[in-house]
């Protein structure tokens, strides 16, 4: 499942830090600059030669052109600095953002360690977004074979389909063995160490690991990355029993579907288990504290996709409340849900279901890391960075050749955002400065049909565009109009661009419909690129497709200069 998606603009959240041991946090910092060069991709993406690659190690130059700050020297108060080094990198954290990095690491000639306490895969592999995958293909397969209609105008005719729960976890369980051997034999192929253990920070480029029971093993190295991730976030008066009252890592095993069960949050994790219960005979209650489900989705996209995945299925909802008890199935007692006014605090309702999911979204692994060895104090559990992930102290100092991606920094809670800022590290170890815009990096929520994005929503952009003083147009196409889609019988859905009209600057982009998930990346290409609609709206699509509803959203919008001109860079989160 994916996680919750979080893009930072304010370090405003109320997220507790859990207290397992073996992963961090890490948010932005409060003084982040507002306007930023990107270097990296888009100068190569501009024609300009990247630096090339010394057989030798490359050295950070803290301050280069593109990089400026103030690096901490109190850290000699915390032991001394090792002049030779184990690893040129150290990862602490073999997740998705921790194989990413340590795969560029390689390809850039470092010798590289990898750290990890529980399994390779981290939350995306073995608890989300990997086995969803799984059970949400099985919700598809059930809902095509369960639509008497949609079949019919195919001029099929099936049976009444019918499935076995053991298979499909045992699916769900294999597909998440499988990506976690690939992943463990990709490292292991290049050379990257894994190091098993939970990894501690003992002081400036210096990290032990190891088990309870065994001694600790201590290594240097030249740079450090913290990727340890997440965990499912669970308010304060919800007894989570793994068997009535679950969180996601407990669902994806799907060691039973439940007549009704309350799902606990509207967002990415609860929408797509909506989707998985429903197509296999649940009945849904969500349970929203915001006015309105769906509340990090783009208004008018979640308002279609609430006629779509919600209206039509076996779903309730209550909205505007808060579950402050959850008390699991006991003595043949059902769950009993508590539900208080989330703006008066009085009580609301009580419910009584099978079952309850606990999708209230995550929160950083950060425990046990040894950060106070190097006076970092984490904030809301999340491990402070500044826009290259470098780690700010508790005084607002840059700690030297310390590095924080992922989940565990806060900035943007998606596996792939991990990849990408682990990449970016690399690239600034290396001696190539680099800075990852999080604008254009697309998020997807894969229920069926799919939700995805990038960039700022509609009410984003027109208060950006408030402030800043520029005006913002809305493109939009549906799915009706598409071959493709026409021909699948899934002419249902939008496309929505905001752009700017008098640069052509796309600032987000909105897609509800078949394979929104795969369509997405054509637009987040090009915010990353920088490329205008006036450029992109050239481009040649292969019809019948549906990329076709991505061209034709291009060239529905309107710019007020049809010559091509540079779009502004935007701005790093």
């Amino acid at each position: 499942m994916q996680s919750s998606f979080s893009l930072s603009f304010a370090p405003n959240s109320s997220l507790a830090a859990p207290s397992p041991r073996s992963r961090p946090g890490g948010e932005p910092s409060p003084s982040a600059p507002i306007s930023l060069r990107f270097c990296g991709l888009r100068r190569e993406a501009l024609g300009f030669t990247p630096l090339k690659q010394s057989t030798s190690r490359h050295v950070r130059v803290p301050g280069g052109r593109c990089g400026g700050g103030k690096v901490s020297a109190s850290l000699s108060d915390n032991g001394s600095t090792p002049k030779s080094f184990d690893y040129d990198l150290v990862i602490i954290g073999a997740g998705v953002g921790g194989h990413g990095a340590a795969l560029h690491a390689v390809e850039k000639g470092l010798k590289t360690a990898i750290i990890e306490g529980d399994v390779v895969g981290g939350t995306c592999v073995n608890r989300g977004c990997v086995p969803s995958k799984a059970l949400l293909a099985v919700s598809g397969r059930m809902r095509e074979l369960q639509s008497d209609h949609h079949l019919k105008a195919l001029g099929l005719q099936v049976a009444a389909a019918s499935y076995d729960r053991q298979g499909v976890a045992d699916h769900a369980n294999n597909l998440a063995s499988k990506i976690r051997s690939n992943l463990t034999n990709s490292m292991k192929a290049i050379g990257v160490d894994i190091l098993t253990g939970v990894g501690t920070i003992l002081g400036p480029q210096k990290v032990k690991y190891g088990k309870v029971g065994v001694t600790d093993n201590v290594i240097t190295a030249k740079d450090i990355i913290i990727a340890t991730g997440s965990v499912p976030f669970v308010p304060k008066g919800i007894e989570v029993d793994g068997k009535t009252v679950i969180t996601s890592d407990h669902a994806l095993k799907l060691e039973s579907v439940p007549d009704w069960i309350a799902i606990v949050g509207s967002g990415y994790i609860g929408l797509e288990f909506s989707d998985v219960y429903t197509a296999l005979g649940s009945e849904v209650t969500f349970i929203e504290a915001l006015d309105q489900l769906m509340p990090g989705f783009d208004p008018e996209i979640g308002k279609l996709a609430q006629r779509v995945l919600i209206n039509p299925r076996k779903i309730d909802y209550h909205t505007g409340v808060f579950a402050t008890k959850i008390t699991p199935a006991k003595d043949g007692k059902p769950v009993v849900i508590e539900l208080i006014d989330a703006k008066t605090k009085e009580p609301k309702d009580t419910l009584e279901v099978d079952a309850a999911l606990i999708a209230t979204g995550r929160a950083p692994f950060t425990k046990g890391l040894g950060l106070e060895n190097i006076k970092v104090e984490t904030q809301r559990g999340f491990v402070p960075v500044d826009e290259r992930m470098r780690v700010i102290d508790a005084n607002g100092n840059l700690v030297p050749h310390l590095y924080c991606i992922g989940d565990a920094n806060g900035k943007m809670m998606l596996a792939h955002a991990a990849s990408a800022q682990g990449i970016s590290v690399v690239e600034q170890v290396t001696g190539k400065d680099h800075v990852l815009n999080h604008l254009s990096i697309p998020a997807a929520c894969f229920t069926h049909p799919e939700i995805s994005m990038v960039g700022l929503t509609e009410p984003q952009a027109r208060e950006k565009a408030q402030k800043e003083g520029f005006e913002v147009s809305v493109a939009k196409t549906s799915f009706k109009a598409n071959t493709k889609a026409l021909a699948e019988n899934e002419g249902e859905g939008l496309a929505k661009m905001i752009y700017r009209p008098d640069s052509g600057e796309i600032l987000g982009v909105h897609i509800f419909g078949l394979h929104a998930a795969d369509l997405i990346h054509e637009a987040s290409n090009a915010i990353a690129l920088g490329t205008s609609i006036n450029d992109i709206k050239f481009a040649v699509h292969a019809h019948p497709t549906l990329s076709e509803v991505l061209d034709e959203l291009f060239k529905s919008a309107k710019v007020n200069h049809p010559v091509t001109s540079s779009v502004s860079e935007p701005v790093a989160v």
